[in-house]
């Protein structure tokens, strides 16, 4: 599983109008699922999520998680992030996983955020989405689970 990870000061998404999810102080997680993805890929990332260190403690330092601001997680699935330009310049989405797999393992990585206590908000699975968001910092950080990156 990818996930691109973004601090935000608030983001929301929107598909046909209508607000699907939004937050305020948070996370914005936009997540890949790949073919040979599964649930610990999920929870591994999950995880890493809830406790990853990119809010500033009161010495300006990036010390504290989104649990420990007491913000929220907007995710977004977003297979785009299995594209491979790597042979053109038109992607290739091969090695994204199929809409099912992807769906339950999508629905599983929520549930895990939302397990930790954390509020977690979503856009809509296979829907074309307006994702907007003001980043923080800007901070941006790439995760893999397979730690390719």
């Amino acid at each position: 599983m990818r996930a691109v990870v973004q601090r935000v000061s608030r983001a929301q998404v929107t598909v046909n109008g209508e607000i699907t999810g939004q937050i305020s102080l948070g996370l914005l997680v936009l997540l890949g699922v790949g073919q040979d993805d599964t649930e610990s890929d999920a929870l591994y990332l999950a995880e890493k999520i809830c406790g990853l260190r990119v809010f500033e403690d009161a010495q300006g330092k990036m010390n504290r998680s989104v649990q420990d601001v007491a913000g929220g997680v907007l995710a977004v699935s977003q297979f785009t992030l299995y594209g491979d330009v790597r042979r053109g310049k038109r992607p290739s989405f091969d090695a994204a996983a199929a809409p099912e797999k992807a769906r339950q393992l999508y629905d599983f990585f929520v549930e895990k955020i939302r397990a930790a206590g954390l509020r977690c908000e979503t856009g809509r699975f296979q829907e074309t989405m307006r994702v907007e968001l003001v980043n923080e910092g800007p901070v941006t950080i790439l995760l893999d689970s397979r730690k390719g990156f």
